[in-house]
């Protein structure tokens, strides 16, 4: 029998960057459809959710229609979260910030891409945590108390339970990412080739994948 599927959840709101939650979904439907080509199973469940599972507008005002609402979610394998240009607008929303740590609360690992680590933080799950985010917020993003510090030498940086990416297009790295956590190295960079995205495993660390820890299923231990 099969395993079933990663469920993966990419949070939507409104003024999200488009690029922050398209590239890491295109990454785990790719590899769903080039899992298939080879006669397996599909390894990703990826769905978009909103607070009140209604559409959005992402930045430049495009909608989004979500799969389902937020708070409906069921134990997850990854939360990914993105950027917003107007990150302030999306920190001042406390509903926000509280959704997302109640999904972090059920998630084996919480991401976020861009600017979405700013909600991270706001969320108490960088404390302690090396992170990055986009290039122009990374001194931002280190001024904050609640933060333990901000690399500028990765476009993901892996904190275990935690992931960030940096600018934009790391949503892909950090889609490929988790494709070769969640299932293979060999499907990761299968799917990297698929997409044209220039991506090599002995530059993102993936060599000792399978020596590394693993959060267990719903383990926050240490996020806050």
């Amino acid at each position: 029998m099969s395993p079933a599927p990663a469920p993966v959840a990419l949070l939507a709101y409104p003024g999200c960057d488009l690029l922050d939650l398209g590239g890491p979904f295109d990454v785990l439907v790719t590899a769903n459809r080039l899992a298939a080509r080879g006669g397996k199973a599909a390894p990703f469940a990826p769905v978009v959710v909103t607070a009140d599972g209604e559409p959005v507008s992402a930045l430049g005002g495009l909608g989004l229609v979500p799969h389902q609402r937020a708070d409906a979610l069921p134990k997850l394998a990854a939360l990914i979260v993105p950027g917003a240009v107007a990150i302030q607008e999306a920190l001042a929303d406390g509903a926000l910030t509280a959704l997302i740590g109640r999904l972090a609360a059920r998630s084996e690992r919480t991401a976020s891409v861009c600017t979405g680590a700013f909600l991270l933080a706001e969320a108490g799950l960088l404390r302690g945590r090396a992170a990055t985010t986009h290039h122009e917020d990374r001194a931002a993003l280190a001024a904050r108390d609640d933060v333990g510090s901000v690399r500028s030498d990765a476009r993901v940086v892996d904190a275990g339970a935690v992931l960030t990416a940096g600018a934009l297009t790391c949503g892909i790295d950090l889609g490929l990412r988790l494709v070769a956590l969640l299932a293979e190295v060999d499907l990761a960079v299968a799917v990297a080739a698929s997409l044209a995205h220039p991506w090599e495993p002995s530059a993102h660390a993936l060599a000792d994948l399978d020596a590394r820890p693993r959060p267990g299923h719903g383990d926050t231990g240490g996020r806050r």
